[in-house]
Formats: C-alpha cells, structure tokens, sequence
C-alpha cells in the first residue's frame, strides 16, 4: 500500500490507496481480486488529464499551450483504456502497477524502446506513404501526434519527410553505386572493412538480374507461357533451330535448357528439355524417386521428371535447382584455342627446361586439388546411393563464384537408356560407376594439360609427361 503525492495521479485518492506489485499474482486478469476492483466504476471519480502538463511535453518539443481545446477533444477515446476494465473506467493492463511508479514524473529520464518515436525511425518509411501537401502553408506544419504504449502516453511531431513535387519513386528495387565518401575514403592499413566488396556486389546483382529475367513472348511465340506448373520462361542458351537434326554428342537428342518460376512455390528453378522424346513405360521414375533423395552440396538436386506437349511435340522435362550465373567448366577452362594450339604443337622430347607453369598457361595445382575434392566427394555420395553419375564431362560440370562446382543433369541417362526388359535395373551400376572413374580421370588430366585435347588417346603420353614436369607426384599418380 503505496501512497503518492508528488506527482499528479490520474485516479482519485480513493484509487491511489491500491498499489499491486508487477508479479502479485492478483494482477492477472483471471484472478478474483482483480475482478473485484474491475467491477468498481471509477469513471465519475476519474480526473480529466491535463495534455499541458510539464510532465507529458518531452524536451525539445513545442509548447502544448498553444494547443487548444478543440485539438484536445480529437482524441475522444480514454487515456488507459482497456478491454477488461470497459471504456468508461480506469484502464489497467494486466501486470501493470496502480502505484505512483507508473506515473511520468517516475519514469527514467531515457525513452523507453517501445516508444513510438524510436519504432517509427527504426523502420524505413513507405514511399506509398508519403502526401504531398497541397499549400505552402501545410509544408512546414508539424503535426504533433499522440500514442499510448503500454500505459504511457507519449507526445511526439510528426517529421516524416514529404517528397518535392514530381518525384517519381521507382517501382522496383536495384543497388546504388558507392557513395561518394566510402568510395574515396582512406581508412587505416590494418583497419577492418565493414562494407561489401564490389566484386561480391557486382556478382549478387548480376545474379538477381539473371533471376527476374524474361523474355518478350511476341519476338519468342516459340517459347510456350507455361509449362505443366512452371511459368515464365527464359532460355538458358541459345534456342536450337526448329527443323535442326544435329544430336548433342552427350545425350543423342536434342536438348535446350530454360529458367522457369514454379507456380506452387513461386521459386525459379532449371528445365532441361529433352526433344522428341516418347515415354513408353513409367517404371523408371524408381530410379527418378532415388535421385530425388541425394542432397549434396556438389550436385544440381533433382526435383522432378514430367512429360509435355507445350512444346508442340512430346518432350521430357527434367527439373532441377537454379543456381543463376552458374557457367560449365568447359566455357570457363576449354573455350581458349590458344591453349589447345600450345599443347599440341609443342615440340616434345627435348630436354630443354620447361617454362614456368604461369607462363605455359596451365592452372595451379591447388585449384585442380580443389575441384578433385568436390567431384569425388560428389561420386563419393552417389555412388553409396547405389546410383551413377554417367555425366561427368567439363560440359555437365557447373561452376557458380570461383572454385564452387556441381554437377549437372544426374539422372537424365537413367531415363533415357532404360530398358524395360531387364528384370534388375541396378544391375549395370557397378560398370557405370567405374566408368565414373575413368571420367573423373579425364577431367583431372584435361585440367592439369588445360586443355581437352589432352585426352585423346594419341596425346595421353605427352599429357601424362606434361603433368610430370609441372606437378606433383601426388597428382600423377591419382590422374593414372
């Protein structure tokens, strides 16, 4: 039982005698003496408060005596109004303290952090928001704007920045260059960075433009809307001709690849279409289903297999994740004939000193010991899962940032070659699985010659004698 007489209480002095402690249990809503002092009707006895007090205006703002009575009486609802105690009665959250503790003058002297005036800065405010005044004058009106939050009033000018006349606010969202002082600053020689670094920047943007691309569907009528619950298509690479007969050498049909957003999750992911291709029997989705299964961090997951004629004929979609500016090992390491020329037109057998491997254009070892990690880790997993990889070729092997690698298209051999008349369809996976290997070497010696003709079988010996000269033993002996 708390008494206060210094600062000016809302309730009369027959309210004041009651404190309750902010963890007495019979401050809870459910408990009887709660509900006793609830039915009490203290609305005749309750004094009006006095919006003009010291105590309400904070520091720093207007005067509220030029406040006048009319602007008082916009706000006709109760001060502490709350739903158990009515409209018409003293207000009291659950939890809260009728003791002089709740009073202004007895609150600490910083602004609480559920104070309106720091949540409204915290967030940025919605160009949809924002009015334009209509006359000079009401350009540098200030509002002053009332908000209760948890039993205390708080008084507050409304600053929210009106935009100039003919404006026009953007109606989609892109990163802004460097400002000028972070782009000349000059910080210490062992001073941290907190800014994102512009090759990071750059490539986030270069990713979310190829995400939200798309195409003009009047200068591509080919290209079909939709596609069983796939939407907004775009082709990943060039589109082949319609009355085009050459087969890819990987698949012996021919394939295009699109970015598509799925309507069921709204989330872009990548179609490889097979064309011309009519499926007979159903059985192989066993195989699909256990593709579906491996999750690894080094392969392209698979997320289903359907068939369509959105194309005009009968196509095989695969469905995979979109990994956007992913590009294949070979476009990155093999699309220079420069170093195709080097490798096959050195004069071998001499036993002059080798150049230096920058010089010879080679790649450095711990980049080919880096991707050997990932693609075996990947075989490693699908191989336990008693399934084979079949494509690992520099074409099918994506790259995302700078050493990242994936493995694309798993699962499209299993479907295309299968054969319904074998009784055990996981017979051939150990023979598929040691062609894996035989792959992997390729790729490994293909990388350390830098170039694909490397691996031809009347260059083996100059490639093997290539990777002797300018790499380890280690290396050597895992490529034999």
């Amino acid at each position: 039982m708390t008494t206060s007489s210094s600062s000016p209480s809302l309730l009369n002095d027959g309210a004041k005698n009651f404190s309750h402690s902010a963890h007495d249990p019979v401050n809870s809503s459910t408990s009887p003496l709660f509900s006793d002092f609830a039915a009490l009707s203290l609305a005749q006895r309750r004094k009006a408060p006095n919006p003009a007090a010291s105590e309400f205006i904070p520091k720093g703002a207007p005067r509220m005596a030029a406040m006048t009575q009319s602007a008082v009486q916009t706000y006709p609802s109760p001060l502490f109004a709350h739903p158990g105690l009515g409209g018409s009665t003293a207000a009291l959250a659950p939890g809260m303290s009728l003791s002089a503790g709740s009073s202004p003058l007895h609150s600490p002297k910083i602004t609480p952090h559920t104070s309106p005036a720091p949540r409204r800065r915290s967030h940025t405010p919605n160009p949809a928001n924002y009015m334009v005044p209509t006359t000079a004058s009401d350009q540098g009106a200030h509002i002053i704007q009332k908000e209760t939050v948890g039993g205390t009033t708080y008084f507050y000018t409304d600053n929210t920045p009106v935009p100039m006349a003919g404006m026009v606010f953007p109606t989609f969202h892109i990163y802004p260059p460097t400002a000028p002082h972070v782009a000349y600053m000059q910080p210490k020689a062992n001073a941290p960075s907190f800014f994102m670094a512009d090759e990071l920047r750059q490539e986030l943007i270069h990713r979310h433009l190829i995400t939200m691309a798309q195409i003009d569907h009047s200068e591509n009528p080919d290209v079909p809307s939709d596609v069983d619950s796939y939407h907004s298509l775009f082709p990943l690479e060039p589109l082949p001709p319609p009355n085009r007969m050459q087969k890819t050498s990987n698949f012996s049909y021919i394939t295009s690849c699109y970015k598509a957003v799925n309507s069921k999750d709204d989330l872009p992911y990548c179609l490889r279409r097979i064309h011309g291709f009519r499926l007979v029997n159903t059985k192989c989705m066993m195989l699909v289903d256990m593709w579906k299964k491996i999750q690894h961090s080094n392969t392209v997951t698979l997320r289903e297999v359907f068939t369509t004629k959105a194309f005009g004929d009968h196509s095989l979609v695969f469905s995979y994740d979109f990994h956007a500016g992913a590009e294949t090992m070979f476009s990155r390491h093999f699309n220079d004939p420069a170093a195709d020329s080097y490798f096959t037109k050195r004069k071998w057998g001499q036993h002059e000193p080798p150049p230096p491997r920058q010089h010879a254009g080679l790649l450095p070892e711990s980049l080919i010991w880096a991707y050997i990690v990932q693609l075996s880790s990947a075989l490693r997993t699908i191989h336990t899962a008693g399934l084979a990889c079949r494509v690992m070729d520099p074409s099918k092997i994506l790259i995302t940032g700078k050493t990242r690698l994936r493995v694309n298209c798993v699962g499209v051999f299993d479907v295309l070659t299968f054969d319904n008349s074998q009784t055990n369809h996981l017979a051939l996976m150990p023979q598929y699985q040691q062609a894996d290997l035989v792959s992997l070497g390729k790729v490994v010696l293909a990388l350390a010659c830098n170039s694909l003709a490397g691996i031809q079988r009347e260059n083996l010996q100059k490639a093997m004698e290539l990777v002797s000269i300018n790499y380890s033993s280690d290396l050597k002996n895992l490529i034999l």
